[in-house]
């Protein structure tokens, strides 16, 4: 079975009301690819998250950039996975590499959340991916299968999970993994995946590549066999999404 292409938008800590509405006009107007060849899915700021649900077009989904690692209570500014469940939220992005720096975020609280958000019945976008010294070590693989094997030691059914490789070094860099790049670690993953849940799980996973992707790069990018879709910062907010949307019909030409 063809792996559906998936194409996130993760608007990060941006915006207000009238720009939100400008993006979600924007996406509304645009001519994209049926939901049978692409899923969309974009994630605004948790306070615009009502409002963005109630507004895009039913094609497309809503995702939480966060979510708390276990039920609420008395942890003062996090938001829980029921509340997300709540309000109607299908989505969360979860270990992005700016939470896991920024937050400090180790491989087994990521591994604890998405495991908690899945027991509640959100998908789960789960960020992986390696910085600049450790790419230059010659470590990427050993710190991606690291952070995977959090997520897998915790789970065990992997039909609401969708990988996001985002190399560190390449988020908001303008610096992008080439093709050969993205492919040679998204095909690594895949063979982890392989050894290390099952071959199945391996080869319905959809792993999404992140890093500066843009209307320029990405058709290149979708080409690679093993290369799912995109998590799309910076240019989530711009009209160029649509053409990162549309590059989904690459994959439906190979």
């Amino acid at each position: 079975m063809a792996r559906k292409f998936f194409v996130g938008g993760n608007w990060k800590c941006n915006g207000t009301t009238e720009e939100v509405k400008k993006i979600v006009a924007t996406l509304n107007d645009a001519q994209v690819p049926p939901q049978e060849v692409v899923e969309v899915v974009v994630s605004p700021p948790f306070v615009f998250l009502p409002l963005v649900k109630s507004t895009l077009r039913p094609d497309f989904h809503v995702a939480a950039q966060n979510c708390w690692v276990k039920k609420g209570g008395a942890f003062t500014g996090e938001v829980s996975a029921e509340m997300l469940v709540n309000l109607g939220i299908p989505w969360v992005i979860l270990g992005h590499s700016e939470r896991r720096q920024l937050m400090g975020e180790s491989n087994e609280f990521v591994g604890d959340k998405t495991a908690y958000a899945l027991s509640k019945g959100l998908k789960v976008i789960a960020c992986v991916g390696e910085t600049l010294e450790q790419r230059e070590a010659g470590s990427t693989m050993d710190v991606v299968a690291a952070q995977t094997k959090a997520i897998a030691e915790r789970i065990s059914n992997w039909a609401d999970v969708v990988i996001a490789y985002e190399p560190v070094w390449a988020i908001g860099t303008g610096k992008v993994a080439t093709p050969a790049q993205a492919q040679e670690v998204h095909c690594e993953l895949r063979k982890w995946l392989h050894a290390n849940t099952s071959p199945e799980v391996a080869a319905t996973t959809r792993i999404i590549y992140g890093g500066s992707v843009n209307g320029g790069n990405c058709k290149e990018l979708a080409a690679q066999p093993d290369v799912d879709g995109f998590l799309v910062g910076g240019a989530s907010l711009k009209p160029e999404f649509i053409d990162i949307i549309k590059s989904a019909v690459v994959k439906k030409g190979a």
